[in-house]
């Protein structure tokens, strides 16, 4: 398992928030989509958030798009469906129990994996007008219009959840 960035400890503090009574209203961010595991990028975040949701800490913010948007582009890239994943990270302690998981049943190539981060990175689309729209508002409900830095969805994340 690879990880990028200074969140080499992190997943030590989620495990560390989900075991604290911290109340529901306080916020633990998943980690950054930029994030690798197996060479995926994205997927520990997406364990981030399926180990958040079966503690019961997954914000609201979080859990109508659980299985869906970027974790649906992961499954789809993956061939898994969201209900298996879960099950795989509800019976492992570790990531790199999800991690060996992923090896033995996702048989991707290095080049797949890239496709699927180019298209996450992609996002929003330009020819598509809805996404934009709905990018442009998120920057606005943030109070992000002035960085021009953010220029997609995942850039937006990682700046809504203060990493950057």
């Amino acid at each position: 398992m690879e990880a990028r960035g200074g969140n080499a400890n992190f997943k030590f503090e989620i495990i560390r928030r989900l075991l604290d009574d911290s109340p529901m209203s306080e916020i633990i961010y998943p980690r950054s989509p930029r994030e690798t595991m197996d060479g995926w990028s994205y997927l520990p975040r997406y364990v981030d958030k399926i180990r958040l949701h079966l503690a019961g800490k997954l914000h609201a913010d979080y859990t109508d798009n659980l299985g869906k948007g970027f974790d649906g582009f992961w499954l789809k890239a993956a061939g898994v469906t969201h209900e298996q994943f879960v099950e795989v990270v509800k019976n492992s302690v570790t990531d790199g129990e999800v991690c060996d998981w992923v090896r033995r049943n996702v048989k991707k190539s290095p080049a797949e994996k890239a496709a699927h981060w180019q298209d996450v990175l992609s996002r929003p689309l330009a020819h598509d007008p809805a996404a934009v729209a709905r990018f442009k508002m998120r920057k606005e409900q943030s109070g992000l219009t002035h960085r021009d830095d953010i220029q997609c969805f995942v850039d937006y994340i990682d700046a809504d959840e203060r990493r950057i």
